[in-house]
């Protein structure tokens, strides 16, 4: 079910952004936001890499500006941190990393910036940056 979220999200995502409407993000984003945790190992997976032995420590700022998901060990020493709706845009890649405000440390989780899906199937191409620095 989360993935049908996903896909839903994402798909509408594309039709807002064609309309050139913006969404307002919303708790629920949640649901996308751990999925893409959840599919760390299977992106670098379908890239032909080998997942990282150690999990990651993930810390999205929610929609409201106040609540912060974490996800991993918190003395995890790869990070990724940022916006929640960054993130759930990166890992259905329906904007690319140059255009989101999400870091890194480590270059195992820099990596993942790089190569992060939620969707099931082959490698994505991803989104070419729009060279704004924002979304």
């Amino acid at each position: 079910a989360t993935a049908r979220l996903m896909e839903t999200w994402a798909h509408a995502q594309d039709v807002a952004d064609t309309l050139g409407v913006t969404r307002a993000p919303t708790a629920r984003l949640r649901h996308i936001a751990w999925l893409g945790v959840r599919t760390r190992d299977f992106a670098y997976g379908v890239h032909g890499l080998t997942p990282p032995a150690d999990p990651f420590r993930v810390e999205l700022t929610a929609p409201d500006g106040g609540d912060v998901w974490a996800y991993g060990p918190e003395d995890a020493p790869q990070r990724v941190t940022g916006p929640a709706l960054d993130f759930c845009l990166l890992v259905t890649q329906r904007a690319h990393r140059a255009d989101l405000a999400l870091t890194s440390d480590g270059p195992d989780a820099d990596r993942w910036l790089d190569i992060a899906q939620a969707f099931a199937g082959p490698p994505g191409g991803g989104r070419e940056p729009k060279g704004d620095g924002a979304r």
